[in-house]
């Protein structure tokens, strides 16, 4: 049986993937792609790697985002057809480029002939993705010999030997192998008709290469990151210095905190939340010019993202600002302040036994526990709020879940909400979230490739989202009944639209003329009276509204199968004099 070179050349792309140590393909249906679909279908009916089809392309990016990020930053292929499927992949490609996430990009293209000639779905997809990728290459049409008929042959040897060559070198910069920066990579694979198999192809092999292909290099092994390298001391007196762990920090930077008696600033996804040294409501602190101007040094590990009073703090010019920036990719200095850039963690900064805690850890200690007992008052007493407001539903979210679970949190207030309450009640979750670009887009489609790749490791997720980040990503409910099951509880905070910029300077504008309030409501506000318990019917998935948080941690702590949404609607209010309220109450309650 002949093997088009098209379908021949994608069973051997595929087979080389698998070997390097790619577990998980999403596709999103095509027919240029069409050979790639075959061969990862083969693939995946033989056991070598797990399938994931999803219509939307936006989705499917998002999706295998998800997966690398609940896999720990497991390589994950997405395969689309070509034109406008390519485009849509953008959004996903940008977050994993800030995240540094190794996404294998296989975008299905015309051959080189037919490029500029008007074909139908053909644009340039040439270096689409511009600087968002590690690596990019154009990879043209596999020919093959013709046989005796004059009908093209199987791609030749010389051919799958170069495809196979890229492709190490794809997987390789996807890792940060040599650049110690992992992200996205860019294969635009030309391919000519014909594009499926002629016939049913033969099984493929569960354990060894194709039949008559040159077998694959060994499985790369992912190294672990280096995380104790040679750094020079620290500048200056370090005694009044704080940590800023930012999103995906680890635990190096706890443990730094304890072993210096420092403070820690810890955003939720910096992996470093809880310990005797993270302060409490830190954000609402920064307020008081007294703790503030207390500091004289920060260093920071992970990306810092979530604070203008941490960015101000970081752009003093009387604070030194060490930054701990493993890889080649940019280093976190927004306010470009920073004294020193470090490639990581010095050993000798580990090495100081525990000191007995300082004044300046003492007194940020304290303002910690005042600022936890304001806290507690403004998000405990249903009766006097009058229902459940978004701080309280973030904690109890944060409250219910345990060292088995994973939380996916949404941009704009959920996180912000979620970064004032974790911790209140116990260590809380391992939070994960999308903030690369700090964007809603796909979040929906994140959580879900997420749950799919804990449940492997026995976690079970969740997600706190905003009205709006869900209906953004709505479309990332619909899979198709052949697909892996996967378990998510998705609890939506709607208010009814973007209160998160009623927080910032739109906000106090709004409140100068009922002109101005209605210009920020069309513009910023963008109320939409959705409903989204008729939106989850229409996609076959479960909806709950709750009314309190006794019922809202009743439904969470209830066993759950399936994607199963859980709606809280809290009042609109004005979240600018809410947030401007809780930290006067946190500054008050320090400076009693």
């Amino acid at each position: 049986m002949t093997i088009p070179p098209a379908v021949t050349a994608a069973r051997a792309l595929v087979a080389d993937l698998v070997s390097r140590g790619v577990a998980d393909i999403v596709l999103a249906p095509g027919s240029r792609s069409a050979p790639l679909a075959y061969a990862v279908a083969e693939a995946a009916d033989a056991g070598r790697v797990t399938l994931h089809v999803r219509i939307d392309e936006r989705a499917a990016g998002f999706l295998a985002l998800g997966l690398s990020k609940g896999a720990e930053g497991a390589p994950v292929a997405v395969v689309t057809t070509s034109g406008t499927a390519v485009a849509n992949l953008h959004p996903a490609v940008l977050e994993a480029s800030h995240t540094g996430l190794p996404l294998i990009l296989l975008t299905a293209d015309r051959p080189h002939e037919l490029r500029g000639t008007g074909a139908s779905q053909t644009t340039d997809q040439v270096g689409i993705f511009g600087s968002a990728v590690r690596f990019a290459v154009d990879v043209p049409a596999p020919s093959g010999a013709q046989d005796a008929a004059g009908e093209p042959g199987v791609a030749s040897a010389e051919e799958l030997r170069d495809l196979r060559s890229v492709t190490g070198r794809a997987v390789s910069a996807a890792l940060g192998f040599r650049s110690g920066h992992p992200g996205p990579v860019h294969l635009n694979l030309a391919f000519r008709d014909p594009l499926t198999p002629s016939a049913a192809l033969p099984g493929l092999p569960a354990d060894t290469a194709l039949e008559g292909y040159p077998k694959p290099d060994p499985p790369l092994v992912v190294p672990a990151m280096l995380q104790h390298v040679a750094s020079p001391a620290l500048p200056g007196d370090p005694a009044r210095t704080v940590v800023v762990a930012g999103d995906g920090a680890g635990t190096d930077a706890r443990q730094l905190a304890e072993v210096q008696g420092w403070p820690l600033f810890a955003e939720p996804s910096s992996g470093a939340t809880g310990g005797p040294n993270s302060i409490a409501g830190y954000r609402a602190l920064l307020g008081s010019e007294d703790l503030a101007g207390s500091i004289e040094q920060v260093v920071v590990l992970g990306r810092p993202t979530l604070s203008r009073p941490v960015q101000r703090l970081l752009g003093r010019p009387s604070v030194t600002v060490s930054v701990v920036a493993p890889g080649a990719g940019p280093w976190p200095d927004a306010a470009r302040n920073a004294a020193v850039v470090l490639p990581g963690v010095a050993p000798a900064w580990f090495e100081t036994s525990t000191p007995p805690p300082s004044a300046f850890l003492e007194r940020w200690r304290a303002a910690g526990a005042h600022a936890s007992t304001v806290l507690d008052d403004v998000t405990c007493d249903e009766a006097v709020l009058g229902g459940p407001t978004a701080l309280s539903v973030a904690r109890a979210v944060a409250a219910v879940l345990g060292p088995d679970d994973l939380l996916v949190v949404g941009s704009s207030n959920p996180v912000r909400d979620l970064e004032l309450v974790l911790g209140l009640d116990g260590p809380g979750p391992a939070v994960l979230a999308n903030r690369g670009l700090a964007g809603i887009d796909g979040t929906v489609s994140t959580a879900v490739g997420v749950a799919l790749a804990a449940a492997r490791r026995g976690l079970r997720t969740r997600a706190l989202l905003g009205d709006l980040t869900f209906l953004h990503d709505v479309g990332g409910l619909l899979r198709g009944p052949d697909e892996t099951p996967v378990d998510l509880e998705i609890v939506v905070v709607n208010d009814d639209g973007g209160s998160i910029f009623a927080t910032l300077e739109h906000g106090a504008l709004a409140a100068t003329s009922n002109a101005a309030n209605a210009t920020f409501e069309r513009v910023f506000g963008t109320p939409h009276g959705s409903n989204l318990a008729q939106l989850c019917a229409g996609y076959g998935v479960d909806h709950q509204l709750v009314k309190d948080v006794p019922t809202l941690r009743h439904a969470l702590q209830a066993p759950s199968h399936g994607i199963q949404v859980i709606e809280v609607r809290v009042p609109r209010a004005d979240r600018q004099t809410e947030s401007t309220e809780l930290a006067r109450r946190i500054v008050a309650a320090v400076q009693e």
